[in-house]
């Protein structure tokens, strides 16, 4: 991870053993409404420990609320959500907080603090309560910094960075955390095709080395191909496909099928 060894803090891996093989994150049968706009109606799908879950569709179908839930921002009108093994759908935020020590997100704005450097940035979580020395606290941020591929910015304003940059930085303070999954809302807006690329290389990374359960909330089709063990794929509020890429290259659902052959559609240079 290029943490110094004795320091005290390790981002840990999740065990893939019989004890696990139950999902990490599930929703069951959820729905939320915002006045008469239904939003989620009916989502049932499911995480296994240390996979990754990409979420499609197109704009405003409810993969990020769907994100919210599982953070506790959001509370369903109806369902389950299920969290590394507990009930939290009617959980307090007091009692939130303790799951979201175990489960964050990377938001797409970054959600980085701006008048903190990105070396501050990453060091915040570190300074909750953990009783680490300042230099401790300094090694770790670098470290991660340096996982990440950004640690020339250590000392450098949110101002100065590029989308691309901001994400990379809110992974790494994301991992400050030492979290047992992570939910990217959308890694890949805005930003060019090889960010996009390197963003993917690093979340392949950090499943591989860390074995961290993840959900992306994606729009490209070409970005969960590479990342996802399992595609969830909403329309119009719906679970309209759950289920392995094999088996959604399969299907025969003309709503599934349309969305990928637009995906598909390359258009000619002008």
């Amino acid at each position: 991870m290029g943490i110094p060894p004795d320091v005290p803090i390790e981002v840990k891996p999740q065990s893939n053993g019989h004890a696990d093989r139950q999902p990490y994150i599930a929703f069951e049968n959820v729905s939320k409404s915002f006045g008469s706009l239904d939003v989620l109606k009916d989502i049932s799908f499911f995480v296994m420990p240390g996979e990754t879950l990409c979420i499609l569709g197109r704009s405003g179908v409810g993969k990020s609320v769907s994100l919210q839930h599982i953070m506790g921002f959001l509370k369903p009108d109806s369902g389950r959500i299920l969290v590394a093994g507990e009930d939290i759908t009617e959980f307090t935020e007091e009692q939130m907080q303790t799951v979201r020590r175990k489960v964050t997100m990377v938001f797409q704005n970054g959600a980085l603090f701006d008048s903190l450097t990105v070396g501050e940035n990453v060091a915040f979580p570190l300074r909750e309560g953990r009783g680490l020395a300042e230099d401790q606290i300094q090694q770790i941020a670098r470290g991660l910094l340096e996982m990440v591929g950004v640690a020339e910015m250590i000392d450098q304003l949110p101002s100065d960075l590029s989308t691309g940059t901001k994400r990379s930085v809110a992974i790494a303070r994301a991992l400050a955390a030492e979290p047992e999954a992570i939910l990217y809302d959308e890694p890949t807006t805005m930003v060019d095709p090889l960010i996009a690329r390197l963003l993917g290389d690093l979340i392949l990374k950090l499943r591989k080395q860390l074995h961290l359960t993840s959900i992306v909330v994606t729009h490209d089709m070409r970005f969960a191909e590479r990342l996802a063990d399992r595609v969830l794929f909403l329309h119009l509020g719906r679970a309209e496909f759950f289920g392995t890429l094999e088996e959604m290259r399969r299907s025969d659902d003309d709503i599934l099928r349309q969305f990928l052959e637009l995906d598909a559609l390359v258009l000619p240079d002008v």
